[in-house]
């Protein structure tokens, strides 16, 4: 972890519908910020906490508490980066999140999904880097 305000920024690396993140550390802890497309906004922040699993106590897991704005669909973004993030890295992770196409194609949202995912791992991989130096 870094004492400063370092932001390690990522974005997704499709031919389509990109994703971008932006993370702090503040002090122990961790901000991350998803945006995309025609109007980046929040439309949901997930807090998460690592803790034990409960399949196997020798694993870390997390745990999220998740609001959304209403008519948004952010939610499960943010609460999987937020998890994925606090498990991976044993800190607490609040994650917002805001994505929006106009007239978004049903086909496209399968693009949007993989990308989140991808978008997470890179962030993921970032951010372990960092911590390690």
């Amino acid at each position: 972890m870094t004492d400063d305000l370092q932001k390690i920024a990522v974005t997704s690396s499709g031919a389509h519908h990109n994703i971008s993140a932006e993370a702090v550390w503040l002090g122990p802890d961790l901000l991350v910020y998803i945006w995309g497309g025609e109007a980046p906004h929040i439309g949901a922040v997930a807090m998460a906490t690592p803790r034990p699993s409960l399949a196997d106590p020798q694993v870390t897991s997390a745990t999220a508490s998740v609001f959304a704005y209403v008519g948004h669909k952010e939610e499960l973004l943010a609460k999987e980066a937020a998890e994925e993030l606090a498990a991976a890295l044993e800190t607490r992770v609040v994650v917002t999140a805001g994505i929006h196409w106009d007239d978004l194609e049903a086909e496209a949202i399968p693009v949007v999904l993989e990308n989140s995912r991808e978008l997470v791992l890179l962030l993921k991989e970032r951010l372990k880097k960092v911590e390690g130096e």
